[in-house]
């Protein structure tokens, strides 16, 4: 249960940062436009890419011990300049995310969208394929924690998706997304030290 909350918990800090794909999720739910195809579709593919990190990087790095210490410290790198870049946004004001008006779009497009936004985005490979497999690798139930992992991913976009006319006044804020920000930058740097400081 350990394993598949760290997992659930890491997966959820990785994807909760304000990008393309958040705000995709965000401006459907907000419109109640195809919200469930798009976060089903988003949670899928994430589900398919940590599965691939968990049961191939994660053995790969574990066999390997320079590919390992590699992934580490080039982890731990991504993970500061991810933090620096949220804590530089919290400083220069956040950014509010607001839906764009217009008609309604045809389902097909939508997903094609969202799967643009999903397969063509390079950091979704180092957070799923290569942290989350490498970070795996330190625990003895990697499918707990790859399953732990995908429950992250599912429940931030379903949470995203059917809680955007919720949130829509909080988000419109630049002051939330400020606080936002800086959590995330915390909780990057807190894992960066984590793989930095890790003997054996």
């Amino acid at each position: 249960m350990f394993t598949l909350l760290s997992g659930f918990a890491l997966s959820v800090s990785l994807i909760m940062a304000i990008g393309a794909q958040n705000a995709f999720v965000l401006r459907q739910g907000l419109r109640q436009e195809h919200v469930f195809a798009v976060c089903a579709l988003c949670a899928f593919s994430d589900a398919v890419l940590i599965t691939a990190g968990v049961t191939g990087m994660g053995a790969m790095v574990a066999r390997l011990t320079w590919l390992e210490m590699t992934v580490r410290w080039g982890g731990a790198a991504f993970l500061l300049w991810y933090g620096a870049r949220n804590f530089w946004s919290a400083w220069t004001g956040g950014a509010a995310l607001k839906a764009a008006a217009g008609e309604t779009r045809p389902l097909l497009p939508t997903l094609l969208t969202a799967l643009a936004l999903t397969w063509l985005n390079p950091h979704v490979y180092l957070d799923t394929v290569l942290l989350l497999g490498s970070i795996s690798a330190r625990y003895d139930n990697t499918l707990a924690f790859g399953i732990g992992a995908a429950l992250g991913s599912a429940v931030f976009f379903f949470s995203l998706g059917y809680g955007a006319r919720v949130l829509a006044p909080l988000f419109a804020r630049p002051k939330a997304w400020q606080v936002l920000d800086v959590l995330i930058g915390i909780t990057m740097w807190a894992i960066a030290a984590s793989l930095v400081l890790e003997r054996g």
